[in-house]
């Protein structure tokens, strides 16, 4: 990391980080083309979870290519300055690679699902065997991972 002062080394407060964000952007490789989506998730200390319709674009992409990278950030403050770049933000973020399994097991699905559940405050939940069904959970196992923040 280039600007080793903002680097986050404590992985309590790179999970904090990630508990406190609403949104997870997933970067896809597309052969050479990137292609980043921003994803609803779940977080278990070691796995993001997601869930999507079982067939589409991002899907197909994990099919052919399972390696992903994944970002998470929080603005806090925008900083101005009499110069423009001068200017600068408060913000923290995450990023870091893994790789993608897709859940067929309904109870892996199930508990992938709830995971996504509790990062949105709804508690655990009950799924019905349709919702599983229908439903494609994956789950992206963390390899790597770092965080940067500027108070």
């Amino acid at each position: 990391m280039r600007r080793s002062d903002r680097e986050i080394t404590d992985r309590k407060d790179i999970d904090g980080i990630i508990r406190r964000c609403r949104v997870c952007h997933l970067a896809l490789c597309d052969g050479n083309q990137p292609y980043i989506v921003p994803l609803s998730f779940g977080y278990d200390g070691s796995f993001l979870y997601f869930h999507s319709a079982r067939e589409g674009r991002k899907i197909d992409i994990i099919t052919r290519n399972n390696r992903v990278c994944f970002e998470f950030d929080l603005l806090h403050d925008i900083i101005t300055a009499e110069q423009p770049c001068g200017w600068g933000a408060r913000y923290e973020s995450v990023i870091g690679w893994g790789t993608v399994e897709i859940l067929d097991n309904p109870e892996a699905k199930a508990d992938g699902l709830a995971w996504i559940m509790r990062q949105y405050g709804g508690g655990t939940q009950e799924f019905s065997g349709e919702t599983l069904k229908k439903t494609l959970v994956f789950r992206v196992r963390i390899l790597e991972i770092s965080g940067k923040a500027r108070q």
